[in-house]
């Protein structure tokens, strides 16, 4: 339980808490649920939640839940990493998708998971742990992957001398051998996955790069293990990864860089 009663912490700390106690997983969340992610005192959580209702970061729901307000919702709409991407790859992921009929999806890096920022999933796509606005980790997604790679030596380190979690039996958690799989993305820019996330899942993934040579996002395909030959989607994810980096003024030439 996080220690959000420690003596010092200010007001601002634990409106964040709050806050970031919503997840696309957990959408609404009843005051003993805020209480349990935050492990604030049921009478701080309490004041706190009503001022965040007041404001309107908070709304109240029919069945006396709380979910995200309306004004902090647009608020986030206008963090420009996100937006200006998600609008510069509009295009190509439609284009991806229709083409594919898949998963497709574009992430970042943040902190130490990769962050969902858009996605279109057919109807009859394999089943995903995660939605827009979710985590993916770094060590076993096609996306994580993508971004680790081109991350820095000293972050990789960080990454790979933390606890790696095996979420199937395929999830690749020796550093060694996942050295030896980023260098090669770094390489070729690309990554497959297959069922180290989710049993039953397998993934494709490129890196986005802007102006600078600097990878800034990684494009993703999903799909359900052996219904397709993932190398078969390369090539067209590839040429939408390359469309996407130029449209942030990436040119054949730029080296690619890590962060």
């Amino acid at each position: 339980m996080p220690r959000a009663n420690e003596p010092g912490r200010t007001v601002s700390s634990r409106l964040w808490d709050l806050l970031f106690a919503f997840d696309p997983n957990n959408t609404e969340l009843t005051l003993a649920d805020l209480v349990r992610r935050t492990g604030m005192p049921h009478a701080t959580a309490r004041r706190l939640t009503l001022e965040l209702v007041e404001a309107g970061a908070l709304e109240r729901t029919s069945d006396n839940r709380f979910a995200i307000g309306l004004p902090l919702w647009r608020l986030g709409t206008l963090a420009p990493r996100a937006e200006t991407l998600r609008r510069a790859a509009q295009p190509f992921v439609e284009d991806l998708y229709t083409a594919l009929r898949q998963h497709v999806q574009l992430a970042v890096l943040q902190g130490d998971q990769a962050v969902i920022i858009e996605r279109l999933s057919a109807v009859n796509a394999v089943g995903l742990t995660s939605q827009i606005g979710g985590q993916l980790p770094l060590h076993c997604s096609g996306v994580g992957k993508v971004l680790l790679s081109h991350s820095t030596p000293a972050f990789i380190d960080d990454v790979l001398a933390g606890r790696l979690r095996r979420f199937t039996p395929r999830t690749i958690v020796d550093p060694a051998e996942l050295r030896g799989q980023l260098a090669s993305c770094r390489s070729t820019g690309t990554v497959v996955v297959k069922e180290e996330l989710s049993e039953g899942a397998e993934s494709v993934a490129t890196r986005i790069v802007d102006g600078r040579g600097k990878v800034v996002a990684a494009l993703s395909v999903v799909v359900a293990a052996g219904s397709i030959k993932l190398q078969a989607a390369v090539p067209s994810l590839v040429a939408s990864g390359l469309g996407l980096s130029r449209s942030l003024g990436w040119r054949p030439g730029i080296p690619i860089r890590t962060s």
